[in-house]
């Protein structure tokens, strides 16, 4: 995107006109979505910021904060702009940028570097870097860079860290550059931003000190995840509750409590409902991990999902406006470990939700890994431990036995990759090449762990009954015809159909 606008009167680009509008109401439903660069005082807003609408051809809209930055602008320290949710542009989009956006989010590039981000991706550096700067006004470092900031802006404001704990758990390399992008970013030190946050005058002591004074346990982080409103948190948390694996996952109502792999080792993540987004609380092996585990957390609630816009394409269809009305804002699960939902749609292909359960748990129970700190608490089993054994544990036809040990030994070689960056029918294409995975097995996963929005699985039983429920058509080819007009988002349309086929 151009950092400045070129025409004569910037409100003849109907794209710039359309946001303005939304800027000049003040409209929060856009926050995240874009960003307001105010050339005349050098600051970048959210949409709804309360400060007077500036002149248009003092305006940009950016789509990444980093662009903002690279345009020379500092954030607001009014409306705080990257204190909302993100854009749910990167969950609905499946080309490059998109998924640069999401491995990104995890921390791939403060693990792996851009080399590293490039070749998950199958590009270089080089084109990579190209296509993100034309795109998205930056490139991967810049993109990364800003990223940090967010989620150290987050840490100082919502947490007691020490500011030397919140460089590190944000991924920056020393206290010096901490320091230095917090104050470009924000044209404040970091005990400045956490004071101000908090409605109290910063401490008057060396910034490289630690700051927040108050106890907190090593290796155990809290902090609040926003969701773009309307959130059917109950939704979410009754789907894990539903398929909650014995020793691994603990689901209530408005709590989901689960033992975890991250890139530096066992966590312990519990996950609660606070009205309008969630609380997260994790006990990690190491501070690093905490940005990808707060990407996996935001996927696995879909808190950045556009569910006004949602819901409103939903709602034309006079059979599924009654669900919709009755639950705004329904999300579609992601998943916080690709691997592991793998294993749990194959385990789940043509039985119950309630025998996949039970087959999974007698599955962790066999070859779960324990994790210290916790009493009975177990990992769920690798790829490589279902790959040497699950032959010997897995009950039921010989033939999904396997075809389950096989795909553990694809996972687990590299051979197949499922992955959130992954392109959608790149992955389709590679899981239905595998004997014994079908249509459902591939469109649930691309679901689920790539966030695909328009997945209408009309092979499904239980989402045909809830088709039929709310007056529907039952038969797969009458649905996938009635369900042409829910598009972009057959996705979430599933989400009623199987609501509907739970209720009683």
């Amino acid at each position: 995107m151009p950092a400045r606008q070129l025409t004569a009167d910037p409100l003849d680009d109907p794209v710039f006109a359309e946001r303005y509008r939304a800027m000049q109401a003040r409209d929060a439903r856009f926050d995240g979505q874009f960003i307001t660069g105010v050339h005349s005082t050098g600051i970048y807003c959210r949409p709804s910021c309360p400060a007077v609408a500036p002149k248009p051809r003092n305006v940009s809209f950016y789509l990444t904060a980093a662009a903002a930055h690279e345009a020379g602008l500092r954030a607001c320290k009014r409306c705080l702009p990257d204190a909302v949710p993100g854009s749910p542009d990167w969950d609905l989009r499946d080309d490059l940028a998109a998924r640069a956006m999401r491995l990104i989010g995890d921390g791939v590039v403060e693990r792996e570097g851009v080399p590293g981000l490039a070749a998950r991706l199958g590009y270089t550096p080089r084109h990579l870097t190209r296509v993100l700067t034309a795109e998205l006004g930056a490139g991967p470092l810049a993109l990364a860079r800003a990223h940090r900031a967010q989620v150290a802006r987050n840490l100082l404001t919502a947490t007691e860290l020490p500011a030397s704990e919140v460089a590190y758990a944000s991924g920056f390399g020393s206290i010096r550059q901490f320091n230095d992008t917090i104050r470009a970013v924000y044209e404040r030190s970091p005990l400045e931003l956490r004071a101000t946050a908090r409605g109290r005058r910063p401490a008057d002591h060396d910034p490289h000190a630690a700051a927040g004074d108050a106890a907190h346990e090593p290796g155990t982080v809290r902090l609040r995840l926003p969701a773009r409103p309307p959130f059917d948190a109950a939704g979410v948390f009754a789907w894990l509750a539903a398929r909650a694996v014995d020793r691994v996952e603990v689901a209530g109502a408005r709590r989901y409590e689960r033992t975890l792999r991250l890139p530096t080792g066992p966590a312990l993540v519990a996950i609660a409902d606070d009205g309008d987004g969630v609380e997260v609380e994790a006990q990690l092996t190491s501070l690093a991990d905490l940005p990808p585990l707060v990407a996996r957390v935001r996927r696995l609630f879909d808190l950045d999902a556009d569910a006004v816009a949602i819901d409103a394409a939903l709602s034309a269809d006079p059979r599924l406006a009654p669900s919709v009305a009755a639950t705004p804002g329904v999300r579609l699960p992601g998943a916080l470990d690709a691997h592991e939902l793998v294993v749990r749609a194959l385990v789940g292909q043509q039985i119950s939700v309630a025998a996949a359960r039970t087959a999974l748990s007698r599955l962790t129970a066999e070859l779960g890994e324990p994790t210290a700190g916790t009493s009975g608490r177990l990992l769920f089993p690798t790829a490589d431990a279902i790959a040497a054994h699950g032959e010997r544990v897995l009950r039921g036809p010989v033939a999904r036995i396997r075809t389950i040990v096989d795909v553990a030994g694809r996972l687990a070689s590299g051979e197949l990759v499922v992955a959130a960056e992954r392109s959608r029918d790149e992955l389709h294409a590679d899981l239905l090449a595998i004997p014994g995975i079908g249509p459902w097995t591939a469109g649930y996963l691309a679901m689920r762990v790539t966030r695909a929005p328009d997945v209408l699985l009309v092979s499904d039983l239980a989402l045909r009954n809830g088709a039929e429920r709310l007056g529907l058509p039952r038969e797969a080819s009458a649905l996938a015809e009635a369900g042409r007009g829910w598009a972009p988002w057959r996705s979430y349309a599933s989400m009623h159909l199987w609501r509907a086929a739970a209720e009683r």
